[in-house]
């Protein structure tokens, strides 16, 4: 017995001293804010995230699983010799939400002798880290854990329905889509990922009582993740966004960051951003005897009045060459495609460029590359793919390949109809401006509130560009005149001007006729101003699910600031510290004194005011409401 106890001693001993010799590796923010440690933990390669000496995440697992279900860095495989980076620069967009973004992160590889290095890296809003495989001919399976040190609150995105939240960590059960935002109590988080190549998207599974997610399941067979991980290659970035205002996230450029710049070669520059007229909605409109269709007199009316206020383009929508979902609509040669030709020419002349849908039906039944090529050729400046068919990774494969094809023929790209999640890909395509990863809330009536708003750009518009056709003026009670979906839109004509400016995109495409905006002067003044590319943009207040304030620094030079609250009556002070110094001019419109977005949607009140930097305005928003100030310098 007394052998037996001696030797159980000396055991103890040696696993007390292998575990004090497991060597962690630690890596900073270039803040010093927050610390990410890795190392082995109970068996398992794992890691945690503090800020300001505070766990966020907890000893999370990562790592990949072999064709025959090992573990990679299993328990017993080590580190080679740590490689460790710090980098600062600037990136300069060709567009985005400022003209200048620094670039600083450290950095630590920790190379295994499987074939596999695992790659960290700290920014000062956030932390991410990859898989990087050796060798050829493996698949494997992502084994990726977050689990949170509290039990927080967290919105999901939720497909083209209103966001799943506020819930409790613990309370998800089964799968939730990224963006996942989180409050932690005096800090903000959110997990997506970044530089997705050609396998499916993320999504983030938990069981309910726990606070653990992984990342496509966390199940040991390969597939998991869309087919796994092959070799060699990279996975995605899996990032943890984390800052102590919800704003800072929303102003954070972690997931371009992530991504490589575009090739050396490409030219950009044709790349232009800006506010797009729509004709989809215009169909069925009618203004003193005069009704607009989906065809080449009304396109000649909305392009004379985007020449006229500045707008970069017009985008022209489903059936212009046949019904979109025939396989024999030819997305060439069917139904309008000679009136296209000559609206294409006149727009021109007019400075304004035309946008061409294209569904996946035509994109799948006639070739592609030539359909674009034509396109180009016929001088059209982008391309909106709707309705793309297939699995998450097929779609996301198909997404690349049109990206590309559409960069090679200088044809901007708006993908709709549940596309794959944007994930920093516009740092190296520049043309891909906007997708609907989101609800377009002229179509969710049934599902899209003022909350929803306020839900989303916390969330899903934390991916990137977003397009959620914002900006319908026509808001008069019952049904409208329109043909499709013309029931009413949960909102006032001043919040929904506010959000055409809020909601980040490359392409903001509004859908009313020219009259209903000539109906309110300061708002197309609001309008017009947003001049792109952004210089500066800053999320200055806001709670998720309530309210937002928004400033953005326009081309040239005029500062906008938009707020958007939910279905409250709300009051918001606006600090006007974010000018310069000097003396400036501000036209600011609100909801009229008794506005609703149930009841009386459409009574503004606007004012004038000569400010500084020292003043603050405060603004009333009606319930669904919004205000919009326009901001311009005077001049001596």
């Amino acid at each position: 017995m007394r052998t037996l106890h001696i030797l159980i001693t000396l055991l103890s001993v040696f696993a007390m001293t292998a575990t004090a010799k497991t060597k962690q590796y630690i890596v900073t923010s270039p803040d010093k804010r927050m610390t990410l440690t890795a190392g082995m933990n109970n068996g398992h390669w794992t890691y945690s995230l503090t800020r300001d000496g505070r766990k966020l995440i907890d000893s999370s697992a990562f790592g990949l699983y072999s064709e025959s279900g090992v573990l990679m860095p299993s328990a017993l495989s080590k580190a080679g010799k740590a490689i460790k980076k710090s980098h600062k620069g600037v990136w300069k967009p060709v567009w985005g939400k400022r003209s200048v973004v620094r670039d600083r992160y450290n950095e630590i590889t920790l190379p295994f002798v499987d074939e596999l290095s695992v790659v960290f890296r700290l920014y000062d809003d956030g932390m991410a880290f990859r898989y990087v495989l050796y060798g050829t001919g493996r698949e494997l399976a992502e084994q990726t854990e977050f689990r949170f040190a509290g039990d927080y609150n967290a919105w999901y995105y939720n497909g083209e329905r209103h966001n799943i939240g506020p819930e409790r960590l613990s309370a998800a059960d089964g799968e939730r889509l990224p963006v996942m935002t989180i409050d932690a109590g005096g800090c903000f988080m959110a997990v997506h990922e970044a530089d997705l190549e050609d396998v499916a998207p993320m999504t983030l599974h938990s069981k309910a009582g726990e606070r653990l997610f992984t990342v496509g399941g966390g199940g040991t067979s390969v597939g998991i993740n869309g087919g796994g991980i092959h070799s060699p290659s990279k996975s995605a970035w899996r990032v943890v966004m984390c800052a102590d205002k919800i704003g800072t996230l929303v102003d954070s450029h972690i997931l371009e960051l992530l991504c490589p710049e575009s090739m050396p070669g490409l030219d950009f520059s044709w790349v232009k951003p800006g506010v797009c007229l729509w004709d989809w909605r215009i169909d069925g409109a009618v203004w003193d005897g005069f009704e607009y269709t989906m065809s080449y007199p009304s396109w000649v009316r909305m392009v004379d009045f985007a020449a006229k206020q500045g707008f970069r383009h017009l985008v022209l929508d489903a059936n212009w060459y046949g019904p979109e979902f025939e396989k024999n609509s030819d997305p060439v040669k069917g139904d309008k495609a000679k009136d296209v030709c000559r609206l294409i020419k006149y727009a021109a002349d007019k400075g304004v460029g035309i946008w061409l849908y294209l569904n996946d039906v035509g994109g799948k039944n006639y070739p592609i590359a030539e359909t674009l090529r034509q396109y180009h050729e016929w001088g059209a400046a982008g391309v909106k793919y709707g309705f793309m068919t297939g699995d998450a990774k097929e779609k996301n494969r198909k997404t690349r390949e049109i990206t590309a094809l559409c960069a090679m023929n200088r044809l901007l790209v708006d993908f709709h109809d549940y596309p794959i999640h944007p994930y920093g890909q516009m740092r190296t395509w520049p043309n891909a401006v906007t997708r609907e990863y989101c609800k377009a809330q002229l179509d969710g009536h049934d599902i899209f509130y003022p909350k929803t708003f306020v839900t989303s750009v916390f969330v899903n518009m934390l991916a990137g560009p977003i397009d959620q056709n914002n900006g319908m003026f026509d808001l008069r009670q019952g049904k409208t005149t329109r043909k499709d979906n013309n029931q009413e839109v949960p909102s006032t004509v001043v919040a929904e001007a506010a959000r055409t400016q809020i909601t980040f995109s490359g392409a903001t495409i509004i859908p009313d006729i020219p009259e209903y905006y000539e109906k309110h002067p300061s708002l197309l003044r609001f309008l017009s101003a947003q001049k792109m590319p952004w210089r500066e943009s800053r999320t200055l207040d806001g709670r998720i699910g309530e309210y937002i304030v928004m400033m953005r620094r326009a081309a040239d030079g005029a500062y906008l600031v938009g707020a958007a609250t939910d279905e409250n009556r709300r009051t918001i002070d606006i600090p006007l510290d974010f000018l310069p110094k000097g003396s400036y001019h501000v036209e600011i419109t609100e909801d009229g004194d008794n506005a609703d977005y149930l009841t009386n949607r459409e009574t503004t009140k606007v004012s004038h005011k000569d400010v500084t930097s020292k003043d603050t305005i405060t603004v009333r928003l009606a319930p669904g409401g919004g205000a919009c100030l326009l901001i311009t310098q005077k001049t001596k």
